[in-house]
């Protein structure tokens, strides 16, 4: 509900401010007192197309707030919590909306103080106020709006969610089935190759760390005689002969030597009183890593193989190995992991046409699926279309329109244009004269029809719709006398299912207000002003008397209005 309105320098306006009601309120006053410049203020704060033109001359800039009180559930809050401006809402939390215009055309948007997009003022406007004009092309006059409020005018809320789903499994079993078809496509068409790389890759056994070991292997053995050689003259040093020949050198071996140091010390350890066991134990020690150093040289020794045909077969595999991979645009340690994506896409080569008809019949049973989904939700608003044109049917004659014809017309899409929300497209068509095929309201219908055929519309979808403020700008234009009273009966009806504001010149429509303002235009120092009046029962009957006799108000005028006012209850 629109709770609170504040206009600041806005053409006429240089301060109003404005508590609104729920129910039924009317805006009244003479031609020329500002009522359209209410209702282009108010766009402003919804995220209507502003301009310098509207700033009040003589200030820097113009002010429009709007302040709402809608419920927990109302779609304006996921809104903002989508956009990371809310967190948590509260019963009786208050959405305020403002909008600031230069007078060099620049302007601000904000929510509740915060700083937004004038794209984002506009949808959460749209969600919480309709503004039904005769020149309105938005709401009900845009057709792709049609099918949501036929769905909801149906129930067919938990349908469409069933649909939805369908269509979106519907659409990751085929994705996944497109994705299979084009990779086991690609695939066969390089068979051939996949097949040939494998077998070689196969035959060369790539394993992790090859490069490494081989290449270190190969210095290895480039380096075999000067390796070779040192270990002889280690051995010639630890042995103390030139042969190398440990069992020939073992007398004069330093662990000989150690050895026979050591025994001359312990014979006279203990007449030393221990001075000499730090030195005893350091020969041990030593004679032991000796013999150690002595055996680890005489292992390698051993083990070392000069052979100039293994050097040979070390280098050719690191070459090959190397080649691979530049020929494959690898690392070498990344020929092993290639060689088995290779398979793997051999494999499911081998395995793609069974892997094809497992996906084919998922996709066919996710299809058929949607399609009876689809199916429930077309009879659904076929339905509903049936029921809405009866409404309307008996809707429209009291408003003066007794030879419209409304149809909702409900069709189907070509199969690329199915969506989440089934096959169908609707739209609201009418017809205003005998014989003539409907067509969209927004094209056939002429200013005054639109403003009735809209409150029509309004009234048979007003059980089910979102709640939003509804605001119609002279929907009475063009009527009079009892289509006026059944213009009023049906605006206060919609007004017991949530806020209606009416901008009327008829006494009719402004008999059955709960809540009644007058918008007078004043001259003050020279200066036209616009300002609005809440009118009491007394001044309230003055201006329904006013709407009803013009400039002069006689007592049969105000006897007419005391009427009016008593036939509205």
């Amino acid at each position: 509900m629109l709770s609170a309105l504040s206009i600041s320098n806005i053409v006429l306006i240089d301060q109003l401010d404005l508590d609104l009601h729920t129910g039924l309120c009317v805006l009244t006053g003479e031609t020329g007192a500002g009522k359209s410049i209410l209702l282009d203020a108010l766009g402003l704060a919804l995220g209507r197309r502003g301009g310098a033109g509207l700033v009040r001359k003589g200030c820097d800039r113009g002010t429009v707030m709007a302040a709402f009180n809608p419920p927990l559930q109302h779609p304006a809050w996921e809104i903002l919590r989508s956009q990371d401006l809310i967190q948590d809402v509260t019963d009786g939390d208050e959405l305020i909306l403002r909008r600031q215009v230069g007078a060099d055309g620049r302007g601000r948007a904000f929510v509740n103080d915060q700083v937004i997009s004038t794209t984002l003022l506009r949808q959460l406007g749209d969600c919480l106020v309709e503004v039904h004009g005769q020149h309105d092309e938005r709401g009900l006059l845009n057709p792709a709006g049609h099918r949501d409020l036929l769905d909801v005018y149906g129930a067919l809320e938990g349908v469409g969610k069933s649909c939805a789903k369908a269509y979106d499994n519907m659409r990751r079993t085929a994705d996944s089935l497109a994705e299979a078809k084009a990779a086991l496509r690609a695939a066969r068409e390089e068979e051939d190759y996949l097949r040939h790389v494998c077998a070689e890759l196969e035959d060369l056994d790539p394993q992790p760390g090859d490069e490494e070991a081989l290449d270190r292997t190969r210095t290895l053995l480039r380096q075999g005689e000067k390796i070779a050689e040192a270990l002889r003259d280690a051995q010639a040093a630890l042995y103390g002969g030139g042969s190398g020949d440990a069992g020939g050198a073992a007398g004069n071996g330093v662990e000989q030597r150690l050895r026979i140091a050591q025994r001359a010390l312990q014979r006279v350890a203990e007449s030393a009183g221990g001075a000499l066991d730090n030195a005893i134990e350091g020969l041990e020690r030593a004679a032991v890593e000796a013999m150690e150093g002595i055996e680890g040289v005489a292992d390698a020794a051993r083990s070392l193989d000069l052979d100039p045909a293994r050097l040979e077969t070390v280098e050719e595999r690191l070459f090959a190995l190397r080649e691979a991979a530049r020929k494959h645009r690898v690392s070498v340690e990344g020929l092993a992991a290639l060689r088995d994506d290779f398979a793997r896409r051999l494999e499911s080569i081998d395995n793609g046409g069974q892997r094809l008809a497992t996906l084919e019949a998922e996709a066919d049973a996710a299809k058929s699926t949607y399609l009876v989904e689809a199916e429930r939700l077309s009879k659904g608003r076929a339905k509903a279309a049936t029921k809405l044109d009866r409404a309307m049917a008996g809707e429209l004659p009291p408003l003066a329109l007794d030879k419209a014809t409304f149809q909702t017309a409900v069709s189907r899409r070509d199969e690329g244009d199915w969506g989440r929300g089934g096959w169908d497209r609707v739209a609201f068509h009418i017809s205003t004269n005998p014989g003539n095929t409907p067509g969209p309201l927004n094209k056939v219908a002429s200013g005054g029809e639109l403003s009735r055929v809209m409150l029509a519309l309004k009234v048979a979808l007003a059980h089910n719709r979102e709640p939003a403020s509804l605001i119609f700008d002279e929907v009475d234009s063009g009527v009079g006398g009892a289509v006026a009273d059944k213009v009023g009966e049906r605006l206060a009806r919609l007004a017991d299912e949530t806020q209606v504001i009416v901008v009327t010149h008829s006494p009719q429509v402004a008999a059955r207000a709960g809540h009644h303002w007058r918008i007078v235009k004043q001259a003050r120092n020279g200066e036209a002003r616009t300002t609005v009046e809440d009118l009491a029962p007394g001044p309230r009957r003055e201006e329904i008397a006013r709407m009803l006799a013009g400039a002069t108000i006689t007592d049969e005028a105000r006897a007419a209005a005391d009427s009016l006012l008593q036939a509205a209850g």
